[in-house]
């Protein structure tokens, strides 16, 4: 039997420029497979695979590794600063935690702690943005922090903006922490802060209201959240953003700028205009469902319907670039993109677009569409 000190594991972890590191013990998340069989029950999950597709495997560490004894976990802080984008045509925003690729960064991390208890010969598999482990269950049982009523994992030193993954070993090592007490307690800022209403119930995330799991999901944006997805593209940081730990930590800790090449934001005319090869290669990391390039356009187009101000766009020159890309969607082969683009041009009173280039032709005889042209969209 191989084992382990928590010194060597300290060492290593520090060595390797993880921001925070916990150990626990490879036995199932008995609790974490309960909740999961509760929520795909009552259909919380909408659909979403990930930890949920095979929760056998994804709560049962020996599934990663025959004879795991022992998990190390890692997390990587992801708040930085960004450098105001120039002023120019409608943008959309992208949540804090795919501006630079943390995940690969984090990654390359753990496997510097992996090859360390692969040199005293024990196995070593690193695992993260996997669904084959539900990371938060081992991050908590390690005592890296609390489930908030976000469902976010929080800590009173690092908040939560911060990307969990772990290290599964058949070596021994003796768990020196304990779970960490709820420190939520009577907040509730982040329920009141979520658009859709999905955190109404604390610590349960409603998948089929939550904006981060919507720009990912399949199919139609739904109507009800349009207007709530606002100028978001990816992701949804809301929740995160009032959270108290956090808040704290911006007004005390000192962070560095974004990467030059970090997206932070994206240009949503740029966006429609480019070719799915150049979407895929741009935005390949994120996940695109079906690896379909026009549900990322879907995203754009309702986020342009939100933030373009079509008398501010014709002021500065951009009107034209607003009605060209919008025509240019109106007249696509993909219905989820004329849809979306029959929505984002009513809403910025362009109605004659769709009366020229949809009404009446083929495309308004699919059913999708006919909804969009039955449906009551407001003006802004």
């Amino acid at each position: 039997m191989i084992t382990a000190a928590l010194d060597d594991v300290a060492r290593w972890a520090a060595a390797a420029g993880l921001d925070a590191h916990g150990v626990t013990d490879a036995a199932p998340f008995d609790e974490a497979r309960m909740r999961i069989d509760e929520r795909k029950a009552a259909g919380l999950h909408a659909g979403m695979y990930f930890t949920y597709g095979k929760p056998e495997r994804s709560t049962d560490p020996t599934h990663l590794l025959d004879g795991a004894r022992s998990i190390v976990v890692g997390a990587l802080l992801y708040r930085r600063d960004r450098v105001e984008q120039m002023p120019g045509g409608p943008r959309a925003a992208v949540a804090r935690y795919v501006w630079e690729p943390y995940y690969d960064q984090l990654h390359d991390r753990l496997e510097v702690v992996a090859a360390e208890l692969r040199s005293i010969g024990a196995a070593a598999v690193v695992v993260l943005d996997d669904n084959r482990m539900v990371d938060r269950a081992a991050a908590y049982r390690a005592g890296l922090g609390w489930f908030g009523k976000n469902t976010n994992l929080l800590s009173d030193d690092l908040g939560s903006w911060f990307v969990l993954g772990s290290v599964v070993t058949d070596a021994v090592i003796e768990p020196a922490n304990t779970p960490m007490a709820d420190g939520c307690r009577s907040c509730n800022r982040c329920q009141v802060a979520c658009p859709t209403g999905a955190l109404d119930t604390a610590g349960v995330l409603d998948a089929r209201r939550c904006l981060a799991w919507l720009v990912q999901a399949a199919g139609t944006f739904p109507p009800q959240f349009r207007e709530a997805l606002g100028d978001r593209i990816y992701g949804c940081d809301d929740c995160q953003a009032v959270c108290p730990p956090n808040v704290r930590d911006e007004r005390t800790r000192s962070v560095p700028v974004v990467a030059d090449d970090a997206t932070t934001t994206v240009d949503l005319l740029e966006l429609l205009r480019s070719s799915d090869d150049e979407l895929t290669a741009q935005y390949g990391q994120w996940y695109i469902p079906r690896r379909r390039p026009e549900y990322l356009r879907r995203n754009a187009l309702v986020a342009l319907g939100n933030v373009a101000e079509p008398r501010r766009e014709l002021a500065n020159g951009r009107g034209a670039d607003v009605d060209e890309v919008l025509v240019r969607m109106l007249q696509s082969k993909h219905v989820v993109e004329v849809g979306h683009a029959i929505w984002a041009a009513r809403r910025l009173g362009r109605d004659e677009l769709v009366s020229r280039c949809v009404t009446g032709g083929t495309a308004s005889l699919d059913p999708a569409i006919v909804a969009e042209l039955d449906r009551s969209v407001p003006s802004r």
